[in-house]
């Protein structure tokens, strides 16, 4: 189901543009659906590949965990005082514990199939990730749906923006790049624009001069396997 319609309007000043949230989960979306994909096209026994496979997972995982401890702690507090349901809070949260149980099965599962990349391990990872992919989505129409409205009523221009900050400045200096690129891979021109206008200056002319080769060819290292794969 699409976001309501008071998360894509145009940014005001007046209050939160929450709609960059929304292109911010894209990137949750699209690798929640890529990694089990990822998983089942290493080879049996290919333990370079797997390594591979596994820093990128791992990436994934702190990514998420960073944005949605940034949620935590700057978003459902201010929900839990001011927005009329609490309940709705609590419900989130609780979304959160269950994403966190499912990424421990995921982690857990990592570690026993990059020692040795074998199919069986292998499978069941995959099979944790599908189970992680079905909660976060869950999750994220949730609060795509329900939240962003209640954020853009309650939360202030200033409490939003410092979300946005929080977020960026958990990001490793020598992954702003890559995040940069995540962010862009699926927006529209519109969102692009916007995205690279709040970047500093010397961050959109390292976009154009590197950044968008290193991205393009950081998504072939780790997605190459999966071009002409037979559909399953």
């Amino acid at each position: 189901m699409s976001p309501t319609s008071t998360t894509d309007e145009l940014p005001t000043a007046e209050r939160p543009y929450t709609h960059e949230m929304i292109v911010v989960h894209r990137v949750f979306r699209r690798e929640s659906a890529y990694l089990p994909r990822l998983v089942r096209a290493v080879p049996d026994g290919d333990t370079a590949r797997a390594t591979k496979v596994a820093e990128h997972l791992r990436e994934y995982v702190a990514g998420l965990h960073s944005h949605h401890s940034v949620e935590d702690e700057l978003i459902w507090p201010h929900l839990q005082n001011r927005a009329p349901d609490a309940r709705l809070v609590a419900r989130m949260e609780e979304q959160h514990q269950r994403i966190d149980v499912s990424l421990t099965v995921v982690t857990e599962w990592t570690a026993a199939w990059e020692r040795a990349a074998d199919t069986v391990a292998g499978e069941e990872l995959a099979l944790a990730l599908e189970q992680h992919s079905a909660v976060l989505l869950e999750h994220l129409d949730d609060e795509e749906q329900l939240v962003l409205p209640l954020v853009a009523e309650h939360l202030s221009v200033e409490e939003w923006d410092l979300v946005g900050r929080r977020g960026l400045e958990r990001i490793p200096r020598n992954r702003l790049l890559i995040a940069l690129g995540a962010i862009l891979e699926d927006a529209t021109p519109e969102e692009q624009a916007y995205f690279l206008g709040r970047t500093p200056l010397v961050g959109r002319l390292l976009w154009k001069a590197v950044g968008r080769r290193q991205y393009a060819a950081a998504c072939r290292a780790i997605r190459g396997p999966l071009d002409g794969e037979q559909s399953r």
